[in-house]
Formats: structure tokens, C-alpha cells, sequence
């Protein structure tokens, strides 16, 4: 399979396709035809698109290579499994499949051979990762056979850490299960129809060496792992494995070389070059005098001008690097450009082909559209980071822009901030790269999320981006991308904008067709009048609430405020109760103790504490009582049900199972759904029929101001008290911990716990055990190298005890 544009590795697949992209000197796709040939497999079909004459002028027929070669070409993109269909034409018998763009040395027969044991009608060959988030994850029974599989999960998705390679052996009947010229891959159609058809499709681990070669680092380090020795393949050039001296016309006495590297042909190494370990030089290379290179890969024909210094980087086929220039690690240089005198390429810069960098010029972006960054920038609320640092003016315009490209131009997108100047300056700076597609931007201005989710749909924009401040760390934001539902975008389209973001393809219109930005004021109060609009406001003022309340930052404060005055409620401020200055919902729940003594000093109503996004808030009922995160649930999900009996609620699979005592009184039905906010928010607005009065759980849920008005509603329409409802909620006990892991561990973690286990387990969202007297989820954190634990059990004791059973499990896991 020899389709592929590798746009992940641009710039050096701009102008060629990825199989032919140089690994030590020959094109990526030699080795998978020596690998071939070393199984006997001579009969090869090629399948093609993005640029296939390079392909078929360079193999011919394959007879240089002594093998019988077939071309085989989509006019149109036909997934993996349509592309194989393609070719169907030349697959009479058993055959593999194998990627044209991979690195490998597996022994082919062994999956072969049972592949035929098995008798099976496909079989995989799997390999095992340290992070299998990019793959295809897979899980196998004793015998081999398949029992489940997932095409690129998040962490709360991986339960096992052996992964797909693309590699599969096949009988011909499976192309019987889809018609000619119909787009359909392998992993996320054809293996799932075959094992609902009952057919056996087995998985067989292969050990050896596996790269699939997706991204710039990963092509740097195939090239370390040929040098190091740790994959049996036949690199071009001399292979010079110590600090030997080379005896060459063309390489100075004077030069030093240190080994491994591999030298192509016809190099020129000047007196006092130095090329320092785990570098590759292609065919006709000259390094000028006292030129440096160190862990680097040099394209054919390139020139390495004195005294430049080259770290880490790639340099492409016919570039001119002159004297004096530095190129820092992770830089890629295209094809045919040149790079003048004393320039600097700072990391991770990435140059398209034939460029050319003035004498001087220090780089600290790629030529057009900017740096670098990570490849996963989502975390579980949006993309987070440390402000000015990792979250930048730059970076969000970039963002911007790369959001603004995969949407259709003059499509609307609404933004705001949270208030602080620094959420609001990378507001701006998302904006900016908005309109540079062609995109329209809304302006709210300061608001909350809430606001800005109620504005997407309100307006019928086509999505929102919010930027707010973390909950635990105020010198750290989130920049939320909302959808046309104003939930948070789902794993595709995060997926969508990382890619975007990583090839920096970013849409660049005229400038008649530069969007605009629209200045929206006073949203917030339209908002407002909505909440209101399904509330029985007359009730709630007849009921004179007394409301201990604790609302950060001008913008939330403004609205509490505003709610007050037309609600009648009696505020009581907390915040001097708090440190000076503007602490984090973190920081200030730990006085959640003291708002419960202020309740019951001044016979309150209830306390409430809310997140400086309005978001999520801690309660005190009327007796003091803290109702925490936990509580919470289950107290919306009675007030719903006595609202509404017999309706639909949705919680995640973290929640406690009180949740189903409740519902079940009432004669209604629980939707259980992963931990993603975006995931309990698109199931939540599924079932936004099952609204009574007004009850919408999607906001009771995620709107911290619309949560406390329809409570204090409930309240004052049911003559109940707060403390009344907590009482009808059957006890519960809760405990959550985290257990640290290394990422590279977390899908092996998820698999030897899932194969360790007789017990009965869910795997909606990591895994799920239970016991007799409780339950244990592990769930993979999405932002850092740890596992959540949650443990529910009949007394706090059995929680605890839960919970440290899966603690000392995960210890174990990791240290083998």
C-alpha cells in the first residue's frame, strides 16, 4: 500500500509521496520489498495515488529488484480496504498486505504460518507500543482470536497497549463483503463486519522492530534505531560504526568522525568538519570547512557551507546552507532552499521546498505560518497551558487559524474570555487567525462559558472558542472549542485542528475575503433574560432567600449580582472569608468548612461557591452540610426526576450508582457515557426533550447560574428545603485517588488489568470492576502521567480499601 501523502511529515513529502521519502539513504519503500523477498513473496501489487509516477518510475516492472510488480491506481481516495479491492484483480490466492511507508523487520512467516493454524480468514499482525494512542489498539482471546479493537482511542479508550500494524494476511473471500470503487478501510469497516459475521479473525504478536514513520521525530528516530543496530535492514552507503579513520580522497585527514553514521557516495568532508554520532549523510554531500553536524539526516546533493552547525534536524535533497548558519533541533529544511550567511534556524522550524532565508535572519517560525508545537494540544477541557509560555499570542493565532481552515469560509465562529487580561489577549489573538481564513468572528467580550454555549445556539453560529482560567492554577488557561450545539468539539474534530495545526495548511484568502470581527456587548444580559424566561421567578422572590455566596471576578460577580436584584435574593458575600488577591476554585474550596458555619450563623438558605467560570460550584444546604461534586449529581438528577418522573438522565460512568436508586423510584432510565465533557454534554442534549418546566439538564449540568436559579425554583415552587432533598438522597461512599504511571505504561497498565480480572467489567470509559461490595474504575488522565481511581463502596472503609487494592495493582503493573 503505497498511497499515502504523508502530510505529517512535511515539508519533505511536498513534493514527493511518503513511500519514497529517503530512510538511510534509500526510499522508505525498498525495505518493505526487501522484506518480501526475504519471505519468498516475489508476486507484488501496487496500490497508488498521490503522486504515483515517482513510484513506478523509480520500481519499473521490479525486475531491478527481482521481483513482478503491478501497479494498481485510485482516482479517488477509497480507504484502505477500497484500495486493496482495487487490485482484486491480482489476488487469487492468500496474500499480505504490508504499508509501503513502514519500517520493519518482522518475520512475515510466522504470521503466516498461523494465520493457516488458525484458519482464519484475516489475521493482523499486532506489536507492542509504549503510547498506543495513534493506532489501532487491540485485544486478542488465548487462541489469537480478536475480541475487540479500537482505531485511535484516548487514554480513557486504551485497554491494552498491542497495536495494529497494518500489516494483515488475508484470504481473497473478504473483498466479497464490499462492492468495487466503494470508500472502506480495514479497521474501522471490514474487520468489524467480519467478526460480526462470525468470521475468524485472529491477532498475532510479532516481535521486532516497528515504526510506521508518521511524524518528523519518528523519522529521525528510525534513522538512530538502523545506526544503533536495532532493526535488520541494508542501509546505502559505508556504515562507520566507531571513531576509525577513514581513509577516502575525498574526506580530510583533518575531519573528525565519530561513529555510528552512514556516509553515502561521493561525499566531501573539509579539514576540521566534524560529524559527531547518529547522523546520516546522503550522495554527493560537501561539508565545508569546520562545519559541524550532530544526530542529523542530509539529503542527497546538499551543501554544508563553514562553519555552520547543523543539531538535530533534516535537511532536504539540494539545499545550500551557507557559512556560519545554525540549524537547531527538530528543524526540517525543504528540498532546493537556500539559507543564507549567519542565519539561525531556531527548533522545530519547518522550511517548504525551494525557500530562500536572507543573510542574518534569525527564524523562529516556519517560512509562512509559525512554530512547531506538540502533536496531542488537547486536554480534557481544551487545549491548556501555562500563559505566555505555553500558551501564547502566537500560538493562538495559529490556533485560530488552523480551527477557521477546517471550516467552510465565511462560516461564524463566536469568542470570548473570562475577564483576565491574559485570557483575553489570546482571545484577540485567536481571532486574528480566524478572520485570516475567511471565517467571521462574534465578539462577546468578557463572559463565561455558559454564556458563549447559549450565544452558538442563540445565534446559530457555526461554533465557539472560549479561553478561561484553570480551576487549580491561575497562571494557567484553557482555550475550549465549542461546536454548533455549543458542547465542546468531540475527539474527531481535535483531531482535525492537531492535524491542521501540525502541517500548518492553513486556508489564506484575499484580502476582500479577510473576515470581520463583530463586537457583541451586553450578551450576558440576553442570556440572563433567558434563564429567567423558564424560571417562576414570582416564586422564587416570595421566598426571600438568604444565599451565602462566594462569585470571582467582575464578569461572574456582575451576574450573581444581576440575578439578585431580580430574584430577591438576600447575598451574603464570602469572599472576605478568603486569602487577598484572586485564589483558584482549588484553593478557595478548602474553606468550604467556613461558608457551611456562615449558613447556619445567619439561617441561610443554602451557600454557594462557584468557579471562576461559572461552570461548577460547591453547596452548603441549610444545616451546613458541604454537597460536593458527587453529591451534586445525584441531587440534579432528583430534582429532575421529581420535575419530570419517568425521563432519561445522563451521568458519567464516575458517578455514583445512587444515581440508579434515584431514578428507579421514579420510574425513569440512566444513560452512563465517558468522563470527555464533550461526551456527557452530546448525550445529555440528545435527551433535551425530557425537559419539564424548563429542567434542561445539559444546563443544570454545565451552567453554574442556571444550576442554582432552578434550585432555588424547585425550593421555593415544592416548599422544601435543601437540606430535605440531600436527606431523601440514599447514603453513598465515594473515594478518589490518582496513581502515577509513565504514559508509556498506560496501555499496558489497561491491559493486564483487564486480563488479570475473572470479575465482571465495563470499558466505557477505562475500566470498570466490580466487586461484591463495590466497584473500581481506572481511568487514564488525559492531561498528565497519572491514573484516576474511583472507588465506590457499602462503607467508606470498603472504598478505601477498593481503592488501594488498584493502587498497589498499578505499582506492580509498572515495575513488572
Amino acid at each position: 500500500m503505497a498511497g499515502g501523502q504523508g502530510s505529517r511529515l512535511r515539508p519533505l513529502t511536498c513534493d514527493r509521496p511518503k513511500p519514497m521519502v529517503p530512510v538511510a539513504n534509500r526510499p522508505i519503500m525498498e525495505y518493505a520489498v526487501d522484506l518480501l523477498i526475504g519471505q519468498g513473496i516475489k508476486d507484488i501489487g501496487i496500490t497508488l495515488q498521490y503522486l504515483p509516477e515517482q513510484i513506478m518510475d523509480h520500481f519499473g516492472d521490479g525486475s531491478v529488484f527481482g521481483v513482478n510488480m503491478q501497479y494498481f491506481i485510485e482516482e479517488v481516495p477509497l480507504g484502505t480496504a477500497g484500495s486493496v479491492k482495487n487490485a482484486a484483480e491480482f489476488l487469487d490466492e492468500t496474500f499480505v498486505v504490508v504499508s509501503g511507508d513502514a519500517l520493519t523487520d518482522f518475520n512475515l512467516m510466522e504470521a503466516i504460518e498461523f494465520h493457516y493454524e488458525k484458519g482464519a480468514i484475516a489475521t493482523l499482525v499486532l506489536t507492542e507500543v509504549p503510547s498506543p494512542l495513534e493506532y489501532g489498539v487491540v485485544i486478542t482471546e488465548k487462541d489469537g482470536r480478536i475480541k475487540r479493537f479500537l482505531e485511535k482511542p484516548g487514554w480513557g479508550e486504551v485497554f491494552s497497549d498491542w497495536v495494529n500494524t497494518g500489516i494483515y494476511i488475508l484470504e481473497p473471500e473478504v473483498l466479497n463483503y464490499f462492492d468495487f470503487g466503494v470508500k472502506y478501510d480495514f479497521s474501522k469497516n471490514l474487520f468489524p463486519q467480519l467478526l460480526e459475521n462470525g468470521e475468524v479473525v485472529c491477532g498475532c504478536l510479532l516481535s521486532g522492530y516497528w515504526c510506521d514513520i508518521g511524524n518528523l521525530d519518528q523519522y529521525l528516530q528510525a534513522h538512530m534505531d538502523i545506526l544503533a543496530g536495532k532493526v535488520e535492514v541494508d542501509p546505502r552507503g559505508t556504515l562507520i560504526k566507531d571513531n576509525t579513520a577513514v581513509l577516502h580522497p575525498n574526506i580530510s585527514k583533518k575531519a573528525t568522525i565519530s561513529g555510528p553514521i552512514l556516509l553515502g557516495e561521493n561525499c566531501r568532508i573539509e579539514d576540521g568538519a566534524f560529524v559527531a554520532p547518529y547522523s546520516v549523510i546522503g550522495d554527493n554531500v560537501v561539508l565545508d570547512k569546520e562545519a559541524s553536524i550532530k544526530r542529523s539526516v542530509i539529503w542527497n546533493n546538499a551543501y554544508i557551507g563553514k562553519s555552520a552547525a547543523i543539531r538535530g534536524a533534516v535537511i532536504g535533497r539540494g539545499v545550500t546552507i551557507k557559512p556560519g548558519t545554525n540549524i537547531l533541533e527538530g528543524a526540517a529544511v525543504g528540498d532546493n532552499s537556500l539559507i543564507n550567511e549567519r542565519s539561525m534556524i531556531k527548533p522545530n522550524v519547518k522550511l517548504w521546498p525551494n525557500k530562500n532565508v536572507e543573510a542574518g535572519a534569525v527564524v523562529k517560525e516556519s517560512v509562512v505560518w509559525g512554530t512547531k508545537h506538540k502533536k496531542e494540544l488537547f486536554g480534557t477541557e481544551g487545549v491548556p497551558g501555562l500563559v505566555n509560555r505555553d500558551i501564547t499570542p502566537e500560538l493562538g493565532a495559529k490556533l485560530g487559524a488552523a480551527y477557521g481552515s477546517i471550516l467552510k469560509e465565511a462560516s461564524i465562529i463566536t469568542v470570548s474570555s473570562d475577564g483576565q487580561p491574559v485570557t483575553r489577549m489570546i482571545k484577540n489573538a485567536l481571532a486574528t487567525g480566524l478572520i485570516s481564513t475567511g471565517v467571521e468572528v462574534n465578539d462577546l467580550g468578557d463572559v463565561t462559558t455558559p454564556v458563549n454555549r447559549f450565544a452558538v445556539r442563540k445565534l446559530g453560529t457555526k461554533g465557539g472558542i472560549h479561553v478561561k482560567s484553570d480551576l487549580q492554577n491561575m497562571q494557567k488557561c484553557w482555550i475550549q472549542f465549542l461546536n454548533e450545539d455549543g458542547i465542546n468539539v468531540d475527539r474527531n474534530i481535535e483531531r482535525k485542528i492537531e492535524s491542521m495545526f501540525a502541517r500548518e495548511e492553513f486556508r489564506r484568502v484575499k484580502s476582500g475575503q479577510i473576515g470581520e470581527v463583530l463586537s457583541i456587548t451586553r450578551y450576558a444580559h440576553t442570556y440572563l433574560n433567558y434563564i429567567l424566561s423558564g424560571a417562576d421567578s414570582e416564586a422564587i422572590r416570595k421566598l426571600d432567600i438568604t444565599m451565602v455566596v462566594d462569585a470571582r471576578g467582575s464578569v461572574l460577580n456582575t451576574l450573581v449580582s444581576s440575578l439578585a436584584e431580580r430574584l430577591n435574593w438576600n447575598l451574603i458575600d464570602f469572599e472576605g472569608n478568603i486569602e487577598a488577591g484572586s485564589p483558584s476554585f482549588s484553593q478557595r474550596r478548602k474553606y468550604i468548612g467556613n461558608m457551611a458555619e456562615l449558613v447556619k450563623k445567619y439561617g441561610g438558605h443554602l451557600g454557594v461557591m462557584f468557579d471562576n467560570n461559572g461552570e461548577k460550584i460547591l453547596l452548603v444546604d441549610d444545616r451546613g452540610r458541604v454537597i460536593d461534586e458527587h453529591t451534586f449529581v445525584a441531587l440534579m438528577v432528583l430534582i429532575l426526576m421529581k420535575a419530570k418522573r419517568g425521563r432519561t438522565v445522563v451521568v458519567p460512568v464516575t458517578a455514583s450508582e445512587v444515581v440508579e436508586k434515584v431514578v428507579k423510584k421514579y420510574g425513569g432510565k440512566v444513560v452512563r457515557t465517558k468522563t470527555a465533557p464533550w461526551a456527557v454534554m452530546q448525550d445529555a442534549l440528545k435527551h433535551e426533550e425530557d425537559t419539564a418546566g424548563g429542567y434542561s439538564q445539559f444546563f443544570f449540568q454545565n451552567d453554574a447560574l442556571y444550576a442554582v436559579v432552578k434550585i432555588t425554583e424547585f425550593l421555593a415552587k415544592e416548599n422544601t428545603t435543601l437540606s430535605e432533598l440531600v436527606d431523601e438522597i440514599p447514603d453513598f461512599y465515594i473515594k478518589v485517588e490518582t496513581a502515577e504511571c509513565p504514559w508509556e505504561k498506560k496501555g499496558r497498565v489497561m491491559r493486564s488489568l483487564i486480563e488479570e480480572t475473572d470479575r465482571d467489567m465495563e470499558l466505557i470509559d477505562g475500566v470498570k470492576i466490580r466487586h461484591d461490595n463495590g466497584w473500581t474504575l481506572l481511568l487514564p488522565h488525559a492531561d498528565e502521567p497519572l491514573y484516576n481511581i474511583y472507588s465506590e463502596g457499602s462503607d467508606f472503609e470498603t472504598a478505601e480499601e477498593l481503592s488501594n487494592i488498584y493502587k498497589d495493582k498499578i505499582k506492580k503493573i509498572i515495575h513488572g
